[in-house]
Formats: C-alpha cells, sequence, structure tokens
C-alpha cells in the first residue's frame, strides 16, 4: 500500500514552522544556569551582519549549524544554538546616509526580513537569545570591557603611523588591509597617516596565542588551514639583533647606529645596502632636510606592496660590525643605505640587504646596483668551498643554508649554523640574539558614526579619563551628516560637551568608534546570559556554557575575528567574568571545534568574445544542458565563480525554499559537496534528492501500518492478561514496551525473526554507526545523507525485505530519527503521519525531537559473525554464492555429517536463490566441505543413447527436492 496522497513540501514547512512556534520552550530562568544534569552543547555558527537579505553563503553555514544542533538534541544534549546580529558598521551607515533615514532604521528592517528568512529554511534557533550589537543593552558591556582593558593598561591611545581608507574615512587595522595593500571591506588603496588612536595591547598575549595553537591543532579542533594562517600572523622569528654604524658625509666619524633583525647572521658577510622603512627616525629627520626624499615618501603609500621602488640617501653609507673583528673576511667595506617601501614599519624598521641569499634583496639589487656584483657568500653543503666573489649573471638567490665560503675569513667553511653562533658571539655588544613578531597592537579607532562610542572624555586638566561605569552605555547622538562622511558626533554639541568624571570642568567626549570586531570579539559570551543588566555575563553562565563545542563560520575569518576573539577570551579568563577558563586543559580559548565551510559557487556565463558576465535574461535556458546567447546563438563560457551582483550567478535561497521546500534545499545543499570544500551550487541536480523524498513519502504507509499493528497487538495481550492480573488501561499503554519486547527479543530471542529481518537489521546498525560517526566527528554530512538514501533504499525492497510489524517500524523508526536533523519539516510530518493510527489506544507520539537518538544495541557484530559465505556447487561446477549462518555450536562435519547436510539443505532454501536453484531438482549425492561453507549437489548429468536404461536403473536412491 502506498501513500497517494502528494507531497507538497513547502506546505508542510508552514505546518511545521507554525507547530515549533507555538510549541517553543519557554527561557531558561538565569538562577538555573548550570544545573541541568545534562551534557551541554553550545553549537554556533558565526552570526550575519543584517544585509537584509539571506545569500547561499548564509544558507550554507546556517544549516550545517541547524543540523549539527538538532542532532545534539536528539542525543539527550543542553543545546545551545542562538542567533544574533553583528549589527554595527559602515555598510549600514552609508545605506543611512544614501537613504537619508537613521542607520537604526534601516538595521531593523533588514533584521526582521532575515529573521523570517532564517524560519523559512526550518532553523532551530533560540530566538529569546537573541542579541544585536547596535542595542544600548549590549554595547554597554562592550563599553564596559573596554574600560576593564583600560584599567588593566591593555587599552591605550597613542600617536601612530596608521592605514587609511579615503572612501570609507576611517581607519583599519592592519589585518583589514589586504596583501596588495587595498582595503578588505571598500577595495581603496590603503593611505599611510600619522593620527592619534586607540590600541588594544594583544601583543601582551602574543606567548599564549601562539603556544596554544598547538592544543587547538591536536585531533582536528580547528582546521589545519586556519591554524598555519595564524601562526603566520603572529608571525614569531627567531635571529639576531646587529648593529650597524651610519655615517653621513657631513660627518668625520660614525654618529648613529641602526640595528638590524636577520634570521640569517651567517650572511652577514654578504651585506650589499640597508634599507629602512618610511618611518625610521633616520628617514624622518633626512625627510625634512631633503626635498626629493620628502616627496618619495608621500608617493611611496600608492605603491604596490611588492614595489621595488628605492631612495638612495645620498652621503650616507653603513659599516658592518664584521670590520670589528682580526680576521673579518674580504667583504667589510661600507654598503649604501636605501628608504624602501617594502620594509615594515615594525620591529628595528631596518633590513640589511643581502642579495646573493635572498630573493626579494636580489631583485631589490638587481635595480640599484649601478653594476656592482651580486656576491655569494655560502655555498651549498657537500659541494666544496669556493673562493665566492661577484657574480652579475646570477639569476636568483641561494637561500638555503650550507658552507660559508673562502672570502669570510675566520669562518670560512664553517657551517651556517655553527658560523651563526660564532658570529653573534664575535661581536659582543654589537649583536644578540633575539626574536620579533609580526602581531602589532590591535587599532580599534573608527572615524565612524554607526559603531559603539569609545567611553573616554577628554578633559584639557586631567587627561584622557574613562567613563564612570554607572554612566554607561555612552549611547550614540542623532545622527547629522554632513554630506562628507566625516565623524558626525562631532557636530552635535550637546552630545559632545560634558563634565569631566575627575575634576568636573568642561571636557569632551571621545568622538571615535569601536572596530565592529570588538563586538564580534565577546558576543557568544553575551548569548549566555542576554538579559544580564549588570555583567556582560555571569560567572555561572560561563563557567557552565563556555568554550563554545562547535563554532561554524567561513575562512574569511581566520585572522580577524578568531584571532582578536581568542585574545579577548584569554583577557577574561584571568577575570571574574570566566574564572574557569573552560577547564585547565583548554587555556581560555573560546572555540573547542572550528568547522570552516567552503564558498558556494554558482554557474557563471561570459560572453566567449568580450569576456562579459551574462545576465539570466540574456541567455536561452530552455535546454540547460545547452545553453545560448540570445543575441548571437553562440555557446557562452560556463564557469563556476564566486556568488555576486558583479557576476550575475547569485542564487536566492528563498526561491528554491519556495519551488522544493527548505528540507529538499538543505538535504541538496548537504549533499552536493562535504562541508569544508568549494560548493558548486547547481539546481538542476535537486531532483535526484526531490525523488528520493518523494519515494519515502509513498512508502510511509508501511511503517504506519506497521505501528498500528504492533499496538493492537499490545492491547489485545493486555485484555487477554492472566486472571488476578491487574490490567492496565488503554491510555497507559507505552511506546517503551513496545521497544522493550524489541530489545529483548533482539538480545534473547533472535530466533523469532526471519534471516531477511536480521538483514535489514545489520543495514540498520551500520548506519547508525556510519551517520553518528559523520555527526559527531568527521561532519562529512554529505556521507550522511548517502548513507540514508542506501538504507532507505534497501528498507523499500520488499523482495529483498519482507519485515514483519516489529522489524519494519524498528527500522523505519531509527531511519526517521536520523533523517530529523536535516530535513525536520518532513520528518516531524512522517514520524506524525506514522503514529497517526495509534492515538486513540495509545499515549500519543509527539514531536519526533522529543525522542532520541538511535544506538547501536550491540548485535551488528553479533549478527555479522554469525553468517559466513556459502560457495553453492553443481557438479563440481560454482553456480551463486550466498550469506548463510554459521553452524549451530556442537555441529561439525567430522561427527555430525548427515545434521550438517540437512542444516545446508535448510540454510539454502530460505534464500531466493537457493529455492530457484533446488526447486525440483534430482539429487543423486550432496558433498559438504568447510563446515558448510562449500556444498556440492551431484545431479545427473544428461544421459547417452543407449544407456538410457542403465542409468534409470541406477537412480533408485536418488532424491527430487519439492
Amino acid at each position: 500500500m502506498e501513500c497517494t496522497r502528494p507531497l507538497e513540501l513547502p506546505a508542510l514547512d508552514i505546518k511545521w514552522q507554525d507547530i515549533w512556534t507555538k510549541n517553543a520552550p519557554e527561557p531558561v530562568p538565569r538562577f538555573s544556569y548550570g544545573k541541568n544534569p545534562q551534557p551541554k552543547a553550545y553549537v554556533l555558527p558565526m552570526f550575519p551582519y543584517p544585509s537584509g537579505n539571506l545569500h547561499m553563503g548564509h544558507f550554507r553555514v546556517y544549516t550545517i549549524s541547524d543540523v549539527l544542533s538538532r542532532f545534539k538534541r536528539l542525543q539527550g544534549y543542553d543545546v545551545l544554538h542562538p542567533m544574533g546580529w553583528d549589527a554595527f558598521g559602515l555598510p549600514a551607515e552609508n545605506a543611512a546616509i544614501e537613504r537619508q533615514i537613521d542607520p537604526a532604521t534601516w538595521t531593523d528592517l533588514n533584521i526582521a526580513n532575515m529573521k523570517k528568512q532564517l524560519i523559512a529554511m526550518n532553523s532551530h534557533f533560540d530566538w529569546h537569545r537573541e542579541i544585536r550589537t547596535c542595542d544600548p543593552d549590549f554595547f554597554m558591556h562592550t563599553q564596559e570591557l573596554f574600560l576593564k582593558l583600560h584599567r588593566r593598561g591593555l587599552a591605550y591611545q597613542a600617536e601612530a603611523l596608521v592605514n587609511y581608507d579615503p572612501i570609507d574615512r576611517t581607519v583599519l587595522a592592519n589585518e583589514q588591509v589586504d596583501s596588495n595593500g587595498f582595503s578588505w571591506r571598500s577595495g581603496a588603496k590603503v593611505e599611510k597617516q600619522l593620527r592619534r588612536q586607540w590600541f588594544l595591547r594583544i601583543t601582551a598575549f602574543k606567548e599564549a596565542l601562539l603556544n596554544d595553537l598547538e592544543y587547538l591543532s591536536k585531533g582536528d579542533r580547528w582546521p589545519a588551514r586556519i591554524i598555519s594562517m595564524q601562526r603566520n600572523w603572529l608571525g614569531r622569528s627567531q635571529g639576531a639583533t646587529i648593529n650597524f654604524q651610519i655615517l653621513t658625509k657631513e660627518q668625520n666619524s660614525p654618529a648613529e647606529t641602526i640595528q638590524v633583525f636577520t634570521t640569517r647572521p651567517d650572511t652577514l658577510h654578504g651585506v650589499q645596502y640597508l634599507a629602512l622603512s618610511l618611518s625610521h627616525p633616520l628617514v624622518e629627520t633626512l625627510a625634512s632636510q631633503l626635498t626629493d626624499l620628502q616627496a618619495f615618501t608621500e608617493s611611496a603609500p600608492s605603491m604596490p606592496p611588492d614595489s621595488k621602488a628605492g631612495f638612495l640617501l645620498p652621503g650616507v653609507r653603513a659599516f658592518s660590525p664584521l670590520s670589528q673583528l682580526g680576521d673579518p673576511g674580504e667583504y667589510c667595506n661600507d654598503v649604501p643605505v636605501f628608504v624602501a617601501p617594502y620594509v615594515l614599519d615594525y620591529g628595528q624598521k631596518a633590513v640589511m640587504g643581502v642579495p646573493g641569499h635572498d630573493s626579494r634583496d636580489f631583485a631589490f639589487w638587481k635595480l640599484h646596483s649601478n653594476g656592482i656584483d651580486i656576491r655569494k657568500v655560502i655555498e651549498p653543503t657537500g659541494v666544496g668551498q669556493s673562493e665566492a666573489t661577484g657574480d652579475s649573471s646570477m639569476t636568483g638567490a641561494f637561500e638555503d643554508t650550507g658552507i660559508l665560503a673562502l672570502t669570510c675569513g675566520a669562518y670560512a667553511g664553517l657551517s651556517s649554523e655553527e658560523a651563526s653562533k660564532r658570529i653573534i658571539s664575535d661581536l659582543g655588544e654589537s649583536a644578540g640574539e633575539s626574536e620579533t613578531w609580526k602581531l602589532r597592537d590591535w587599532l580599534i579607532s573608527r572615524q565612524r558614526y554607526w559603531g559603539a562610542p569609545i567611553p573616554i572624555i577628554h578633559c584639557p586638566k586631567c587627561g584622557a579619563q574613562p567613563v564612570p561605569r554607572e554612566q554607561l552605555p555612552v549611547t550614540l547622538p542623532s545622527m547629522v551628516s554632513d554630506g562628507e562622511g566625516s565623524t558626525v558626533a562631532k557636530h552635535d554639541e550637546n552630545w559632545l560637551r560634558t563634565e569631566c568624571p575627575s575634576c568636573g570642568g568642561q571636557a569632551i567626549r571621545e568622538t571615535d568608534t569601536m572596530d565592529t570586531f570588538m563586538d564580534s570579539s565577546w558576543y557568544f559570551m553575551r548569548f549566555l546570559d542576554p538579559k544580564n543588566k549588570v555583567w556582560l555575563v555571569s560567572k555561572k553562565a560561563s563557567d557552565a556554557y563556555l568554550p563554545v563545542d562547535i563554532y561554524i563560520g567561513g575562512i574569511e575569518h581566520a585572522i580577524l575575528h578568531l584571532l582578536y576573539a581568542r585574545f579577548i577570551s584569554k583577557v577574561l579568563a584571568t577575570t571574574s567574568t570566566w574564572p574557569s577558563g573552560g577547564g585547565e586543559t583548554n587555556r581560555g580559548e573560546p572555540f573547542r571545534r572550528v568547522i570552516s565551510q567552503g564558498m558556494v559557487h554558482g554557474k557563471t556565463y561570459s560572453d566567449p568574445q568580450s569576456g562579459r558576465f551574462l545576465k539570466p535574461e540574456e541567455l536561452d535556458l530552455l535546454d540547460p544542458s545547452d545553453p545560448k546567447m540570445k543575441s548571437t546563438g553562440a555557446s557562452p563560457n560556463i564557469s563556476w565563480e564566486k556568488m555576486s551582483k558583479s557576476k550575475h550567478n547569485g542564487v536566492d535561497p528563498l526561491s528554491c525554499i519556495s519551488r522544493y521546500g527548505a528540507d529538499i534545499t538543505r538535504a541538496h545543499m548537504l549533499f552536493q559537496a562535504p562541508i569544508q570544500q568549494v560548493l558548486e551550487w547547481d539546481e538542476e541536480r535537486i531532483v535526484g534528492v526531490e525523488r528520493w523524498f518523494t519515494r519515502i513519502w509513498r512508502y510511509y504507509t508501511h511503517p504506519q501500518d506497521a505501528a498500528a499493528f504492533l499496538i493492537s497487538d499490545l492491547l489485545t495481550k493486555n485484555l487477554h492478561q492472566q486472571p488476578g492480573v491487574q490490567r492496565r488501561s488503554i491510555e497507559s499503554i507505552e511506546w517503551t514496551s513496545i521497544e522493550y519486547e524489541f530489545k529483548d527479543m533482539m538480545k534473547n530471542n533472535r530466533d523469532h525473526f526471519t534471516e531477511r529481518e536480521l538483514k535489514a537489521w545489520v543495514q540498520v546498525q551500520k548506519t547508525i554507526r556510519s551517520v553518528t560517526k559523520s555527526m559527531s566527528e568527521t561532519f562529512a554530512l554529505n556521507t550522511v545523507i548517502s548513507d540514508l538514501m542506501e538504507l532507505s533504499n534497501a528498507l523499500m525492497l520488499p523482495r529483498l525485505y519482507e519485515l514483519g510489524s516489529p522489524m519494519t517500524y524498528q527500522c523505519w523508526s531509527a531511519f526517521f530519527r536520523m533523517l530529523a536533523p536535516i530535513a525536520p519539516a518532513f520528518a516531524e510530518e512522517c514520524w506524525e503521519r506514522v503514529h497517526g493510527l495509534c492515538k486513540s489506544v495509545a499515549t500519543p507520539k509527539t514531536s519526533i525531537f522529543d525522542e532520541s537518538w538511535p544506538v547501536e544495541d550491540g548485535s551488528l557484530e553479533i549478527l555479522e559473525n554469525r553468517g559466513q559465505t556459502c560457495s553453492v556447487q553443481e557438479n563440481g561446477k560454482f553456480r551463486f554464492a550466498i550469506q548463510i549462518e554459521r553452524p549451530p555450536e556442537g555441529l561439525h562435519q567430522s561427527s555430525d555429517i548427515e545434521e550438517l547436510k540437512a542444516w545446508a539443505v535448510k540454510q539454502i532454501l530460505g534464500s531466493e536463490q537457493g529455492q530457484k536453484f533446488l526447486e525440483g531438482k534430482v539429487l543423486v549425492a550432496m558433498h559438504i566441505a568447510r563446515n558448510g561453507k562449500t556444498v556440492n549437489f551431484v545431479t545427473p548429468k544428461p544421459p547417452q543413447d543407449g544407456e538410457r536404461n542403465r542409468r534409470e536403473d541406477s537412480m533408485g536412491s536418488s532424491s527430487v527436492v519439492q
């Protein structure tokens, strides 16, 4: 019997979304935090910026988090799966200026729209924990966090050369500038400007941030790529600091020392120039005297990051400290000094140029050497020493370690490692072992309106003073635009002018707002205690639920967000906010496990002649396998690109949901690719998942009938109990009785089940094992779909699995519970219908999410070990192989051969192949070997003419299988 009612998943979405909303659990009281006996599972996707519409990237990350949170809920965990909004930022402010409305209004409209979209995808978020970073109730705690850092000396104001975005008119952190020197958001070429800004001293935690990456890398807690990116960004380098004496043309003796850091002291003999950064003190001094240098430094910020431009400082020479030694070698003469944009503004702001052994220096020297040969002072190990001299024909630098050349004086013949140690030791005070870090303090000042105000008051008498805690939050003034995008707070005099909290005199507020990454560095803590009016999170809540168990988001946040969140968490783990830090082994890390999902790419069409991206309306897609350009009839180029408006390849997830339903869209999204890989969204392939759902829908009446039969059977047993035994009321009959009876039979009375039923149960147990591992360890959610497809297809083959009611019900019960996290509305509907006929005679089943995740019952190994492969032969020729049970204990070929033969025939007849093979066949004899693993049936050979009568006489002892 099949269900004839059509499957309308969009209608099911609406039905179950309404039920879930009505039956949403009450918020957990604050005083009960940490008292739940269930283990906690904090599953969190990175919260979105409220742009107004979900895109496929959003849909993917929130599908993943929803599946994992529902899985944990079925496993019995106390699950937190909250949602909030990263609501501050430039896009909302720019949109508000363009539309002449308040950014808060714009943001609220977008949040309302995106919330509807999240609900439409059948997600289950803890909406009672919802936060938005632009709410005063939230950002007062961001301001409180800033003041905590300020009190500890971890927040400070300083003048620094900063990255300035001329389009967004604000300062950017180093992490917000890409490798080509462009703003990560606006795309503008970043300028260098000297400004007084607020910083957070993240460098104070650099050792912990680096060392604890080792902990995060164990057991694949964090993706290896993110670990590598953070380690490179922190950038610890072990080496030596070396002093070079500087002499200018106005001086007769060295008057200044320049320190350089190098990881290769062994190449000191190969130094041919020094290069200084644009902000080096010597450069700043000389720029005020040399107009050409001033012009160069002003133009340098517009040069590309890999620029080999350089300005030779006239009359300035640097002397190698090797010249102080007794046998320094041949290359100890003075070298020129350049100003070069490639030298970074951190550390010593100076590098020693070794063209023969550094590829960057090689390229620079080729442009600025004026024909001077490149020195090669290191030879490859095992090649043998040479008197390496200048070589203008070199095509590249030799960057490996090796043996110092004969021209290196007392160090000739030493290995690079030995020479480095000797050189540092011999130079005495002119050198020393040291280390440098790429990490710089976090610049959080932003010269824009839509952000959390920095809670500082500037008094001409007392200096920068923190806003008293009781005056928090410092709210934003009314937005006033000057039409140029400058800091609008400066134009609201009533807000700007205030009293100094120290002396009571006139003072002004800090007009910069905080980087929005400040909000996202701690928001995951606020979800635990969102209604707390006093603290950003209570100690009980943080110790009960932190760290986040599973954190899901894109690789683009590997440095910015994740590094800042680690820093803030480690700070708060040293305070009363999170005193446990997640335990000694957690080390104050905020995220126990990070899943980085791949991007979603869309099918992209372009003109083969011009390369222009084509809009959908420019294409004839009647035959999707052979698209044509409407204008020319030519075939367009097809590629898969990151979805974007400019490439016209974006897909609205809601349009797919409206056609196929949220559950099919979710399942298709997961099935297309492993979650860590790029997903090429191809809606044409969704039909496969749609057909799968339709087959299940048509078949659900089978487990429905089985459930009805089981309840009826249990009711009958109840009515025919022995006299004197108290009968249970119809309403008291529980589904647990059916579960218990099945488990008892599977454990103690498996002979009750047929071989086909046991094969079905083996398939179920294998699927439970595989799907559970994929959900909890490997996160291979695409294989979850394929495993469930394989199981359901097997259960829907009646010729393979003709199952009784108990087995039918139990198999499908396990299947629907495993399907539920992926397709919640569809699973709920099937679950309700399977149990719908039983409501009048038993305690009704409610939501499938009130059930338990299926677990292995220990029968898999037993059932698999009880079987063996039997090779069936006829007259010594192989016919087929089947799986049969192992012979009962005590039944052996050597002592009970006839009983063993009878048992084997019964086993073979229990299979469809065996029945067809033996039906009506005349058996002359039967031979059995290897305890039933090989069975050979001897049958009469085709008789020859003249021998027929003699052969028929000899068949008196033959048998015919009926």
